[in-house]
């Protein structure tokens, strides 16, 4: 199994200096939010691309994707009435794409709640048609690249747009790509009310990567969730990817995150495979 962390944890850290703490703690790969670098991949210059590259390298880490990856520039949306929005957010995931495989990371989570929102006057039927003909020129693009478009199922609270895993293997698998696939997020599980073992192993062989953090927002280990059973199901449907640390509050602050984070998912590996 290999571990990654999200950068966005490290805030206002420079980019290489995330590298090193990353590895210096034990991570294999770090997941890139692009917002933190620019306002729009478009702006990352083609030399700048291969400067991250060459010092994840240097630091004896990987990249394993992108994540974040609707937040800027502003006004996308996947699946809204707006034809002409919708073209653009399609364009903007092609470089996405590009951008990805250029630094060497392999998957994109699309998570983007807001911008997949089903907004008034627009049925889920016509949400899915738009969803799919946004994605399938990148989708494209990925197979060339190398890289995995991952759909993120997210809870209602969050948007009222593909709420479960089935949703997402539903949708992705209307493009018939490997490149299309889903992510399985923990605390995006714990909304679907079902034991989360259950879920992995209904989307066997339909998940590209994997988000770990504690239903309460923080890293694993900052709360009551049992990783063992969960990394029982992994091992058991053969997902041998990424396990990607992804929180969302960051009291604690970024060495204390990562680090407990790590020793939770390490010693929770271990008890799986006893």
């Amino acid at each position: 199994m290999k571990f990654s962390i999200c950068n966005e944890i490290f805030q206002g850290w420079k980019l290489e200096d995330v590298f090193r703490s990353a590895k210096s703690i034990g991570y294999d790969a770090v997941e890139i939010a692009p917002f933190t670098l620019a306002e729009s991949v478009e702006q990352i210059s083609a030399e700048e691309r291969a400067r991250i590259r060459e010092s994840a390298k240097n630091a004896g880490i990987g990249i394993s994707g992108i994540h974040w990856v609707l937040v800027k520039p502003d006004g996308l949306s996947i699946n809204g009435p707006d034809a002409a929005v919708r073209e653009r957010t399609a364009g903007y995931f092609k470089e996405l794409v590009d951008f990805c495989a250029d630094i060497g990371g392999r998957a994109i989570v699309v998570g983007s709640p807001k911008q997949r929102q089903i907004l008034p006057g627009v049925t889920a039927a016509q949400a899915g048609e738009w969803t799919l003909e946004t994605f399938r020129p990148a989708v494209a693009r990925a197979e060339e690249r190398g890289v995995v478009i991952c759909l993120e199922p997210l809870g209602e609270a969050e948007t009222n747009f593909i709420n479960t895993a089935a949703q997402a293997v539903e949708l992705t698998e209307q493009l018939h790509s490997k490149a299309f696939q889903i992510i399985l997020d923990v605390k995006a599980m714990y909304a679907e009310g079902r034991p989360l073992p259950q879920i992995i192993r209904e989307s066997r062989g339909k998940f590209a990567y994997f988000h770990a953090n504690d239903r309460n927002l923080k890293g694993p280990g900052f709360g009551d969730v049992d990783f063992v059973p969960i990394f029982r199901a992994l091992r058991e449907v053969g997902y041998d990817g990424v396990v990607s640390v992804e929180v969302f509050k960051f009291e604690e602050g970024p060495q204390e995150i990562a680090t407990r984070s790590l020793e939770t998912l390490k010693k929770a590996w271990q008890q799986a495979n006893l």
